[in-house]
């Protein structure tokens, strides 16, 4: 029988541990996937701004509990808080997020993310734009946002634009998985290592002299295989290059179905299907969002991003977010009816107004404070 002290922690969605010199931020939800609720992002705010002006925390490890580093925003919690009170309840949400994300990015300290498991949605905005970002052969990345009539985010139009090639539209519209060497092999990750080394490596790191922190990591890294099957090789991405550096979705469809004539390889087959099962309205902002990422800095791209999401949280033109939501998260009968219904009926006007400002008293752009530390290029760590 477990111990009262035992079942306080595990009632704690977030831990802090550590010492004099460094701090431990636990993601703490294992069985929700440590999926991101309001409370566990304002807890990790506070703390972050905490360590970073606290002269003795020298270094922070962000890591998880259970198999999953993070598999993205709490949904059901943001849409439920939303049907029984108003649309903005999600975008104090998503104001916050974007905030953390941003601080993360530019964090004036090391920030060691170890990523053993599940990453998505706002769970690779924690980490996918810092400095580090260490995998293990259990990590397992994907931003399926659009199944769910939403977009990727958290800073996503940022480091997905700036993969090789036109990887990031793949990734971005047809919610692909990556293992943690192929995240290592397209830049995604920095640095990989297997799981089982992840003890030691945290106990050294705590008794190594601050100059040697990169050494410490490198020592520890490995170059990993990628699977014959992996779909990060030549000959794919030439293909998804091809494909997916077309100007529209429709264009990009057209292609790959000509591709699936005469090459009928499963991971072609399996991008067409999820893109048709996807919100028509989310493939046309994330293309688009993707695109102009390519000419923003990470600030620029929060901004952008936090408009967009909250043109979708308010329903501008559509309320895929809340279909999709109800059809995989709430009935979960996986039968979304999304509208418009067609692919051809989403105007470039109504991606056009998802993408303005809204025309009410109460809201306002993302403010996101000045920082001295610029983020730079998150696909090429300083080390």
């Amino acid at each position: 029988m477990p111990s009262f002290c035992n079942f306080k922690t595990e009632l704690k969605k977030v831990l802090f541990e550590g010492d004099s010199f460094y701090r431990e931020v636990i993601l703490n939800r294992p069985t929700k996937l440590n999926s991101l609720d309001y409370e566990v992002i304002s807890l990790m705010f506070k703390n972050f701004r905490d360590f970073e002006t606290d002269s003795t925390v020298k270094f922070v490890i962000l890591k998880a509990n259970g198999r999953a580093f993070s598999a993205g925003g709490d949904v059901v919690s943001i849409v439920s808080s939303m049907v029984t009170g108003h649309w903005s309840f999600g975008a104090r949400f998503y104001k916050k997020q974007f905030n953390l994300d941003y601080l993360l990015a530019t964090y004036k300290k090391p920030l060691l993310p170890l990523i053993d498991g599940i990453v998505m949605g706002g769970g690779a905005g924690l980490c996918m734009n810092g400095r580090f970002r260490i995998v293990t052969e259990k990590a397992v990345f994907a931003m399926p946002e659009a199944s769910i009539g939403l977009f990727p985010d958290v800073g996503a139009s940022h480091f997905l634009s700036r993969l090789p090639g036109h990887f990031g539209e793949f990734l971005g519209l047809t919610g692909g998985r990556l293992n943690g060497a192929e995240m290592l092999a397209c830049g995604l990750a920095t640095h990989f290592l297997f799981s089982k080394d992840l003890p030691l490596l945290e106990n050294t790191l705590k008794t190594s002299d601050m100059a040697t922190i990169c050494q410490v990591v490198n020592k520890f890294t490995q170059k990993p295989n990628l699977k014959q099957d992996t779909i990060y090789q030549t000959q794919r991405l030439e293909t998804i290059n091809k494909c997916f550096s077309k100007d529209t979705i429709e264009e990009i469809l057209l292609a790959l179905e000509n591709e699936a004539k005469n090459n009928p390889e499963i991971w072609i087959t399996e991008a067409i299907n999820s893109m048709k099962a996807a919100s028509h309205t989310s493939l046309k902002i994330t293309l688009r969002s993707i695109k102009e990422g390519r000419l923003q800095n990470l600030k620029q791209c929060l901004v952008r991003e936090y408009t967009i999401c909250c043109n979708v949280l308010r329903a501008t033109v559509s309320y895929d977010f809340y279909e999709g939501s109800r059809a995989l998260l709430f009935d979960k009968d996986k039968k979304p009816k999304w509208e418009p219904s067609k692919l051809e009926l989403v105007s470039k006007e109504m991606v056009n107004r998802c993408f303005n400002g809204i025309d009410d008293d109460d809201w306002k752009c993302l403010q996101i404070p000045d920082r001295s530390v610029s983020s730079g290029d998150v696909l090429k760590p300083k080390l």
